[in-house]
């Protein structure tokens, strides 16, 4: 007589806990992925290493005692020049960054040098065109943070891409039987709420440095609540087998 097949993660057959496997293995090293390039984007917009309050302001509020270009000649970029080229540059842009000073005091050579490697017409996406003076003058104002263009952007990308990550990831994390219904639901519905709340801050942030603190605790409860699932899931699938076979229905809440 065949075994009845239950609807959990234990009682799934090998190929489907591979395909889930597989699917939450790529999305965690993805996971992974984007906390390194957040350490090296805006984790540098103080200059210094990890992600602080000062790193949120400057990156959507902006540090508006300088120029945008000091800025990240003094935080992202600073590895990209040697303390000479970057005060030469910073004496430049305070001494009102004009075109002619720019072409005849050696300036256009550490851009070309330096910075139009990357900072170019063929590199799409935000990345400005240094070969453009007209691009590098506009940085050299007032830094404001994040445009609202980019803001704009960025925010659309995310709340489509990460949504559907999070679709599928407490789809797995739905058949777990082992997980009372009130907190189920609670660590299912709390990336979308802090995904909105994240990016809600984005645009806050922008208008006043204060709504920072929201920008952390966003990223940090969808981190959360995406790494109790991951967990609980792959336990269920791999480990708790091994020990009992489950018999309740993880849809129905059994």
């Amino acid at each position: 007589m065949a075994r009845n097949h239950n609807l959990n993660l234990a009682s799934q057959g090998t190929s489907l806990k591979a395909l889930f496997t597989g699917y939450l293995v790529v999305v965690a090293v993805g996971y992974l992925m984007a906390i390194v390039q957040i350490q090296l984007t805006h984790g540098l917009a103080d200059g210094k290493y990890g992600l602080s309050i000062d790193d949120i302001v400057y990156s959507y509020y902006g540090n508006r005692s300088n120029s945008l270009l000091e800025n990240k000649l003094h935080g992202s970029m600073k590895p990209m020049a040697t303390d000479d080229e970057r005060a030469k540059i910073i004496s430049w842009v305070h001494a009102g960054a004009t075109e002619e000073a720019y072409e005849n005091d050696g300036i256009r050579q550490i851009f070309d040098a330096k910075c139009i490697v990357c900072h170019n017409a063929d590199a799409g996406g935000a990345v400005p065109d240094y070969s453009d003076f007209k691009q590098i003058k506009e940085r050299a104002v007032v830094d404001t943070g994040a445009s609202i263009a980019a803001l704009a952007r960025v925010s659309h990308i995310h709340l489509f891409g990460i949504a559907f990550i999070f679709m599928f990831v407490g789809l797995i994390f739905s058949l777990a039987s082992g997980v009372p219904k009130p907190l189920k639901v609670t660590v299912i519905s709390m990336p979308y709420i802090f995904l909105l709340i994240d990016i809600s801050s984005w645009w806050l942030t922008k208008l006043n440095p204060n709504f920072a603190w929201f920008v952390i605790i966003g990223g940090g409860a969808m981190a959360l609540s995406f790494a109790f699932m991951w967990v609980v899931s792959m336990y269920e699938m791999w480990i708790l087998p091994r020990y009992r076979e489950d018999n309740r229905d993880a849809l129905l809440d059994e």
